[in-house]
Parts: C-alpha cells; sequence; structure tokens
C-alpha cells in the first residue's frame, strides 16, 4: 500500500483528501504545519506528498527545495490556490511531478495520484536487463534501468522521477526530433499548451545535471533530440 502525507493547514480540505484517498486504497496521513511534516519524513519516507505551499510555520516551496537540495527524492504534487503560471513552473523547477490548484475536485487529485504512481512503476519496470550507453566522443553517458541509476564518466546523477522520465524517453528515442507536446503526453500524461513551459524547466535542470557534455539539442520552436553516439545496449 502506498503511503502518502498530506500537508495541508486547513482542517476540512486536508481531512476530506485524505479520507477520499484512503476510500482509493491509499495510506494516507494528514499534516497540518512544516514541523509535523519534517518531523514525519525523518520517521518515514513516504510514496509521495501531496504539499500545500502557504502553511502556517513556513513556505512548502522552501521546505520541498530543502528536501531536493538533501538528496531526499519523494515525489511531490503541490496544491495550492496560488495557480499563476509562475508559480506552477516554480514548483516544477523545485522538482515537483505535479501542480493542483484550489479548489479542486478530490477525485480528480486521486486520478493524479494514480496517474502519477503509473507512471513511476513504468519507470522502475523495465525489465530487459536495461542499460543503455552514449558518448559525445570525450564523455560516456549511461543509463541503467536495472539499478535506476544515470551516470557520466562514473559519476552518478541524482535526478527527480520527472527528470528520470524525461531523460529516459528522450534516450530510447536517440537522434529524433521530439515535440514538447509529446512529452507532456508521454512523461506527464498532460497535453495542454500552457504546460510546455514545463518542459523547458525540467529540460534545464536536467542539462545543469548532465554536464559536461551537451546530450540534449534544442529544435527552436518544436522540442528537443537526444544527440550522442550510442555506445551500447544490454
Amino acid at each position: 500500500m502506498k503511503t502518502i502525507y498530506v500537508v495541508e493547514d486547513h482542517d476540512a480540505i486536508r481531512d476530506g483528501v485524505v479520507r477520499y484517498l484512503e476510500i482509493s486504497g491509499y495510506h494516507a496521513l494528514g499534516l497540518a504545519t512544516l514541523a509535523e511534516e519534517r518531523k514525519a519524513v525523518e520517521t518515514e519516507k513516504p510514496d509521495l506528498i501531496i504539499q500545500d505551499v502557504m502553511l502556517p510555520d513556513g513556505d512548502g516551496f522552501l521546505f520541498i527545495k530543502e528536501l531536493k537540495r538533501r538528496n531526499v527524492d519523494i515525489p511531490v504534487i503541490f496544491m495550492t490556490a496560488r495557480s499563476e503560471e509562475s508559480d506552477r513552473i516554480l514548483g516544477f523547477e523545485l522538482g515537483a511531478d505535479d501542480y493542483i490548484s484550489k479548489p479542486f475536485s478530490p477525485k480528480e487529485l486521486v486520478l493524479r495520484v494514480a496517474a502519477l504512481f503509473r507512471r513511476l512503476d513504468h519507470a522502475g519496470s523495465r525489465d530487459d536487463g536495461g542499460q543503455m550507453a552514449f558518448t559525445d566522443t570525450v564523455n560516456e553517458l549511461v543509463i541503467d534501468f536495472t539499478q535506476h541509476r544515470l551516470t557520466i564518466n562514473g559519476d552518478e546523477k541524482t535526478l527527480t522521477a520527472a527528470e528520470w522520465r524525461i531523460v529516459t524517453y528522450l534516450a530510447e528515442n536517440e537522434g529524433r526530433l521530439v515535440s514538447r507536446s509529446l512529452i507532456l503526453e508521454k512523461c506527464f500524461d498532460y497535453s495542454f499548451d500552457s504546460y510546455e513551459r514545463v518542459v523547458d524547466t525540467h529540460i534545464k535542470n536536467i542539462r545543469a545535471k548532465l554536464r559536461p557534455g551537451e546530450w540534449i539539442e534544442t529544435v527552436r520552436g518544436y522540442g528537443y533530440r537526444f544527440c550522442t553516439r550510442k555506445e551500447s545496449a544490454n
């Protein structure tokens, strides 16, 4: 059973989300403050955090940023009344896997949770012995699906769940031009134009992590291409 932390200071919203998740077969724990969340994460790492942003003792964005800085990689869905595009982009820059704006339907949230877990399970279920290696003639990038690891010149890179999905999807389509909308559809279950900047944000973060080497080419006005020379595939 998947464990989900629901961090929300509004009692009715928090209790309603927890109840709906439990009805849907998840183990959900409601938390009202960042202090409670911090203690809970240190005690047991959940499978997902549904994170409100504006809490009485701090900013949910900053808390998740702190977790990512400590390499505590927990999938996150931000749940907030702040619906401006800049806030959505900030959430995804911090490594969020999804973002839902209040008010929302509990059914919609549960559907997003289920879709997120399907993506995560698919990303970890490749059982073909799974290793792909690429080179740019100087640097070597290796994706190990069995160990869920990505290394460059032997140095392991820490990717969020969303970044892993994008990199592996591009690598599996190496040399092909892939549109932003297709990345959204295949990696996030999204097909809305307003979310295409989310792809750009993730690509920027991925590029920073995958140095040295330039592994992803931008095709202006269209999308991206994973451009390397494949060394081997198991």
